[in-house]
């Protein structure tokens, strides 16, 4: 029989700080710091078309939560 490696225990050390200093972290994206190539235009077609396509699910939420209301308050009208 092969005998299971431990694996090493990580230790973690409290220095009393809420939040981690990140400022020697590099990498990640930096495309909000040099902006964007592109036209005002097209952001305008790309947020229009989003928000498009999202009207009818919008709608049918909307339309489902007033509908429990409406039921919700005539049960409670009623009794």
């Amino acid at each position: 029989m092969k005998k299971k490696e431990k694996k090493q225990k990580i230790t973690y050390i409290d220095d009393g700080r809420t939040i981690a200093d990140m400022s020697n972290v590099s990498g990640g994206s930096r495309w909000y710091k040099q902006g964007t190539s592109s036209s005002f235009g097209d952001i305008w077609q790309t947020y229009w078309g989003a928000t498009k396509m999202m009207i009818k699910p919008t709608l049918v939420a909307v339309g489902f939560i007033v509908a429990a209301f409406l039921i919700v308050s005539l049960l409670f009208w009623i009794m």
